[in-house]
């Protein structure tokens, strides 16, 4: 019996891997960067008040990744926003393997593709080791979610974690996966 493998790691498998060994001189196989994780996270401050805010943004958050999620809790009390230590405030989830693979698939070719006035994201929000972060303001570029059923409008935040070691090296690795970086 075959097994399943995701487009896009065909693709890096095949192609990519070999082109950025080929620009970067890698000796070895393992230094070539590659996709560790995906973590995919929204804030629901509102939560505070209304916690069917924080149920609504936990089912939407499952339906995207097709995965649990697990509630993310305030780490120390804020008097200012009346938030108190280990109130549930958020939620988040990490994708690993295949579901990685899909996920980032869709969010470039399909998600990326419904933003109003899309023009590429920035080539800039890379953490100095080779990780990068994308914040989207409405989660309902996401063909999953069914606009007459949300709660509210909310963003969410995708941190894509690669082995790279530098930012240009996992810039690199993101342009040739299909990210379309703003020129």
């Amino acid at each position: 019996m075959e097994q399943y493998v995701p487009n896009l790691k065909q693709l890096y498998d095949k192609k990519i891997a070999s082109e950025l060994r080929k620009e970067f001189g890698y000796k070895s196989p393992m230094q070539i960067p590659r996709l560790e994780k995906v973590t995919v996270s929204v804030g629901v401050g509102e939560a505070i008040q209304n916690k069917k805010l924080l149920e609504a943004a936990v089912k939407d958050l499952e339906q995207i990744t097709g995965q649990h999620v697990v509630k993310t809790k305030a780490r120390k009390s804020i008097s200012n926003f009346k938030v108190r230590e280990g109130m549930e405030i958020g939620a988040k989830v990490t994708l690993r393997g295949e579901r990685m693979w899909e996920f980032l698939d869709r969010f470039m070719n399909v998600a990326l593709a419904r933003v109003k006035d899309f023009r590429g994201v920035n080539p800039n929000a890379f953490d100095g080791h080779g990780n990068y972060s994308i914040g989207i303001t409405e989660q309902i570029i996401f063909p999953e979610i069914d606009y007459d059923k949300i709660e509210r409008v909310s963003g969410l935040n995708i941190a894509i974690g690669t082995t790279a070691k530098t930012d240009q090296e996992a810039r690199s690795l993101l342009k040739k996966l299909g990210m379309p970086f703003r020129k």
